[in-house]
């Protein structure tokens, strides 16, 4: 899978996503770092606080995240990359909410639940917490 993206692909992406920030606020001095540092954060399956200091404070760069997701700013950028593509059509992309799991790692008690024998039931007092 080939991740590298060329200047032509930032400068697109850039001017993409600074059509679908609010109007409102304070503007961000590097959008292509957090872009930069959003990408790395993807490609290379990492943590929040494992993104390198070149991205400046991985908080910063969560906060913006977490802000701007909340606002709906990427389903907006994802529309227009979308729409600015030759080949979107052929791309699918899934995620983990699609994805089968096996019972045993949702932290279910599995197996058959028990039931007690009426016999039993009826010879001892009831239990309770």
């Amino acid at each position: 899978m080939s991740t590298h993206m060329t200047e032509r692909d930032w400068e697109l992406a850039v001017r993409l996503f600074r059509q679908c920030l609010p109007r409102r606020g304070r503007k961000a001095r590097d959008d292509r770092l957090f872009l930069e540092a959003l990408h790395y954060f993807a490609v290379h399956n990492i943590t929040w606080r494992a993104l390198p200091e070149r991205f400046g404070p991985w908080n910063s760069v969560w906060k913006r995240f977490y802000r701007l997701s909340k606002a709906g700013v990427f389903e907006d950028f994802f529309e227009l990359l979308t729409a600015a593509s030759d080949s979107a059509h052929l791309v699918q992309m899934f995620d983990t909410s699609i994805v089968r799991a096996h019972v045993s790692a949702a932290g279910a008690k599995g197996g058959r639940p028990g039931r007690r024998l009426a016999a039993h039931a009826a010879g001892s007092p009831r239990k309770s917490t």
